[in-house]
């Protein structure tokens, strides 16, 4: 996610606790080693609206509060969402404050981010987690929320959600998909490949399996700008017999390239179960550069991987943008370019 252009561009809720999940935790802010999910959004709950990274305008506060109500949902604005200090909403101790007070606040049910942009990151060694821990709730978002959903995920093992920020374009095909994650949950639930973006003419759009079959795993990934600075830190990703999928927008093919190589040197992908890549819109070279092409750079940098690999999933910086849970159980299958969350995300 080029961040020269990311202007273009979640009460103490009923929770199960199953299966262990393993972190790293420099963090003595909590001790907590169980997946828990959070219950189900319904209609007349209370969304909280927070801005974690990038600040955000009057025109995307009340499409945001649009597209709530349009769920059925009610909307709490946190207090801080107009904030802003140069490219971040307001200071850290402030995007902080909202973050808690969202999930203190035994009447808001989930919490949702406004948008992305830049500064979750710099937040998330200074979050409360023992609060998280005691109050679950949903919390989703994408783009820059990538480091957040981390964060959170490894610190409580409260399952997370990479789905579209409050502000997105909420298509048919992506309320379809939140209402089938968030709102209406399945033990067995697909998300086909979406036909609606079959007649977009731009070449990013265009699926390709790179390596053909099918994959288990429980699901880890997000924005690739966001995975790999991550490296290094208390928040690590890592992804051994995991099913990962990765995204990103505006970054030419070599940018691509040495985000690619940060991850296969710090982290264990090369012991994923399987990779699926979203559409990278805007990442082709300019006409006339000296670089390989997108796709080209995929597979040079992933191809070699003995696993399964689709690009062109509809998840990302898109328009018609599925929902993941981090955490949950599910199967990709190249041939049919679907996923299957193999297991309720929400309680």
């Amino acid at each position: 996610m080029n961040r020269r252009q990311f202007n273009k561009n979640i009460l103490i809720g009923l929770a199960s606790t199953t299966v262990p999940v393993i972190f790293n935790n420099n963090n003595t802010n909590t001790v907590m080693k169980k997946r828990t999910k959070p219950k189900k959004i319904s209609k007349g709950d209370t969304i909280g609206l927070i801005t974690p990274s990038s600040s955000v305008t009057e025109a995307k506060i009340k499409k945001a509060i649009t597209n709530m109500e349009n769920l059925g949902l009610k909307v709490k604005l946190g207090k801080h969402i107009r904030a802003q200090r140069g490219y971040l909403a307001g200071t850290d101790e402030q995007r902080l404050e909202d973050l808690h007070e969202m999930f203190a606040d035994s009447s808001v049910d989930g919490i949702w981010c406004i948008r992305g942009g830049y500064g979750a990151g710099r937040i998330v060694p200074k979050i409360n987690y023992k609060l998280i821990k005691k109050n679950p709730k949903l919390l989703i978002g994408y783009s820059d929320i990538t480091a957040l959903l981390h964060a959170v995920y490894q610190k409580t093992g409260l399952i997370c959600f990479h789905g579209p920020v409050a502000s997105s374009d909420f298509t048919e095909y992506t309320v379809k998909h939140l209402k089938g994650v968030l709102m209406n949950p399945q033990k067995s639930y697909t998300i086909a490949y979406a036909k609606e973006n079959e007649g977009n003419k731009d070449i990013a759009y265009l699926p390709k399996v790179i390596n053909p079959g099918i994959a288990k795993g429980k699901l880890t990934g997000g924005n690739l700008t966001l995975l790999a600075a991550m490296a290094g830190t208390d928040f690590k990703w890592k992804v051994k017999n995991k099913l990962v999928f990765i995204e990103d927008i505006g970054e030419k093919p070599y940018r691509i390239d040495r985000m690619l190589t940060q991850l296969l040197q710090s982290t264990d992908l090369h012991k994923a179960a399987g990779i699926m890549l979203g559409v990278f819109e805007d990442c082709q070279a300019n006409e006339g550069d000296r670089s390989l092409s997108l796709m080209e750079t995929l597979k040079d940098r992933l191809g070699h991987l003995n696993m399964p690999i689709i690009y062109g999933l509809s998840f990302g910086h898109i328009k018609n943008h599925f929902t993941m849970p981090l955490g949950i159980k599910a199967e990709m299958n190249t041939n049919e370019m679907s996923l299957k969350l193999l297991e309720r995300a929400v309680s």
